[in-house]
């Protein structure tokens, strides 16, 4: 199968670089409004509805929970049958649910429609690109995850300040209709034009002619093949300690993380902050710029050679600290600062959620794993809106519900240690788990 526009790209680059990038243009509009337009639609839904940040965070918290339950469910269908019907219908659904967020007026309305750009979200999605780029690259597999995601972090760069300008000017009656047709003008075409699942459909094999084996041992990553082709249940998944420590681990840290992105545009209009929206807005630019600088640097730099368990405990320390110093800093320039500083950090941890899940857990199965680490990420995300919203409530401010979630940080740091390759053992019959390492109990 050849894709309409490998017929007129350059044939002496491996196609599944022009796959990466494809998925980032797609996660660039399905992702930058179906997730950081959740930040751009909070305060105004507060200010034209009179509805309080915890009803709103409440929609909010809702669209997570279903957002990962929607992945729960996706990714075995997505290793079963592929996930390009998937990516199309996840597309169609975000348009349109986030074209109706300017119609709506009632809370029930606002919940109903949070819901099914969820359930879009949780369709197209992290879950979707992870196993396109699982099957396109081992050895070069951070590199494309920078790439693909890059996407995630330009949608927050770019949508953001122009959704920001579009309610500034025709309020949400008009932002979110054209944000929502943005989505479809792009997806849709970028999937069916450019986008292939499998790099056999196309005859070809990961990472390039000759496939894994001919990567140059210089180029190599520490991924080991034998844990690639591993096929694994849920059922035999739970029973190791790497499993919990990335549901775990994941789910505390997205909690910190999404509650405060969702609410910093917010927290950064108050007074003793930065004091307007639009440097606010232009604050959340920096932070998403910094993702993207951080993302390109780690994935293309040093990912895919380095312990990822370590990179991760490093990203989540950091991320907690920015958390922290929020609270404490009052300058324009220190803010900026830690909204750097903060990007840095978002623009890896799902990069990280995904190559960690792909390198324990292997090609074959992983949607069927990472539909589980992502239900628990997008769970703690829920959890930790719903905290937010409600703490802002009770104390009067976000310095509380801040310091709180910085901790969660640190603990998610801990546990995201237990997350390490099941070791595998070679008998007669082939390379099997170890039955006596990591695993927590025994199959009946």
């Amino acid at each position: 199968m050849v894709p309409p526009v490998a017929r007129v790209l350059p044939r002496g680059v491996f196609y599944g670089w022009y796959v990466a990038i494809a998925c980032g243009l797609m996660m660039w509009v399905t992702v930058g409004v179906g997730y950081y337009g959740l930040s751009t639609f909070l305060r105004p839904l507060e200010d034209e509805h009179g509805w309080s940040a915890g009803v709103v965070s409440g929609a909010t918290g809702l669209y997570f929970v279903v957002s990962g339950v929607s992945s729960f469910f996706a990714g075995p269908m997505i290793d079963r049958n592929g996930p390009k019907k998937m990516m199309a219908v996840g597309a169609v659904l975000t348009g349109v649910s986030a074209a109706a967020v300017g119609s709506v007026s009632q809370i029930w309305q606002l919940y109903l429609v949070y819901s099914v750009m969820a359930l879009a979200f949780g369709m197209g999605a992290s879950v979707a690109v992870g196993s396109i780029m699982a099957k396109w690259f081992i050895h070069h597999r951070a590199k494309a995850v920078s790439l693909s995601s890059t996407g995630v972090s330009l949608g927050g760069a770019t949508l953001v300040p122009l959704g920001t300008w579009l309610i500034g000017k025709g309020g949400l009656e008009l932002g979110a209709p054209v944000l929502g047709a943005l989505v479809i003008i792009v997806a849709l075409p970028v999937l069916w034009l450019a986008v292939v699942a499998d790099p056999a459909d196309m005859g070809l094999q990961p990472d390039g002619p000759g496939g894994p084996d001919a990567v140059r041992p210089e180029h190599r990553s520490r991924v080991q093949l034998d844990t690639q082709y591993r096929i694994w249940s849920r059922r035999q998944a739970k029973y190791t300690m790497s499993f919990w420590g990335l549901l775990l681990g994941f789910a505390l840290a997205l909690a910190t993380q999404t509650a405060v992105l969702i609410h910093q545009l917010s927290f950064l209009q108050e007074p003793d902050k930065l004091g307007s929206r639009s440097a606010a807005a232009l604050a959340v630019t920096v932070t998403t710029v910094g993702s993207i600088i951080a993302r390109l640097v780690v994935g293309q730099l040093f990912a895919d050679k380095a312990d990822k368990r370590l990179m991760t405990v490093v990203l989540f320390v950091a991320q907690a600290t920015a958390v922290l110093l929020y609270t404490v800093v009052s300058s324009s320039v220190a803010i900026y600062a830690v909204a750097l500083l903060f990007g840095f950090t978002i623009g890896n941890v799902y990069m990280m959620m995904s190559l960690l899940t792909a390198e324990i857990f292997g090609i074959p199965s992983f949607g069927t794993i990472y539909g589980v680490v992502s239900l628990a990420g997008q769970l703690g995300s829920g959890v930790g809106l719903v905290f937010i919203g409600w703490a802002h409530d009770l104390t009067g401010g976000y310095t509380v519900p801040f310091v709180i979630l910085a901790g969660v940080n640190l603990l998610a740091a801990v546990i995201i240690t237990f997350a390490r390759p099941v070791p595998i053992t070679r008998s007669a019959s082939g390379p099997t788990m170890d039955p006596d390492a990591d695993v927590l109990a025994t199959a009946t």
